[in-house]
């Protein structure tokens, strides 16, 4: 049996992430998406065809999303046909993140329907078309999804996190003192081993 991965990484990374990974997957073939964009309707089609041309060459498909790319993924992706899904940190409800980050900034729906796009203090650019998107386009997920989660992430709070659990085939694993981004070397040990672990479960 071919098997192959899907790989998307989060705002600021890039495809070669996918190489790091190659260890953890032994049997299967690896390929990160190499995007720039992280709107969700400016990455669907590039996704969709991205999936297309890798599905056609192998019998089993599984997705590793970080971050945002978790939110593209499901966005974009949740007709095709997965395996299983591993997201490690992911956003999972994006209008959450939109309205926690608007409270942070203190920028009120009507304001930001005024105005359109703010640019905040902490380096994001709140953006009501964005808003309404998400909101206009909810999203179907079916696959069977394994999750890492730090558990000091600032991005997705624990309450997000269950709900989503409770209602989605899932399983959640939890990293002490761990933070959204998984960057020590203590942190990048059990990302790995983590990896493994899921993999491999039936």
């Amino acid at each position: 049996m071919k098997k192959a991965i899907i790989y998307i990484h989060g705002k600021g990374g890039n495809y070669l992430e996918a190489e790091q990974y190659k260890k953890n997957c032994p049997g299967f073939e690896i390929y990160g998406i190499d995007f720039n964009d992280y709107l969700p309707w400016s990455v669907q089609n590039e996704f969709i065809e991205f999936y297309n041309d890798v599905q056609k060459n192998y019998d089993k498909i599984v997705i590793i999303a970080n971050s945002i790319g978790a939110y593209l993924a499901m966005h974009s992706l949740q007709k095709c046909k997965f395996e299983k899904a591993l997201f490690i940190s992911p956003i999972l409800d994006m209008e959450q993140l939109i309205l926690d980050m608007m409270k942070w900034a203190n920028i009120s729906e009507k304001e930001l329907a005024a105005k359109g796009e703010i640019q905040t203090d902490f380096g994001e650019v709140l953006s009501w078309e964005y808003l309404c998107f998400v909101r206009e386009n909810p999203i179907i997920w079916n696959v069977k999804t394994e999750i890492l989660y730090a558990e000091h992430d600032k991005l997705t709070s624990r309450k997000t996190i269950d709900e989503f659990v409770n209602s989605h085939d899932a399983h959640l694993t939890i990293k002490k003192n761990g933070e959204h981004w998984f960057h020590t070397d203590e942190q990048i040990e059990f990302l790995n081993q983590w990896m493994k672990n899921v993999l491999n479960k039936k």
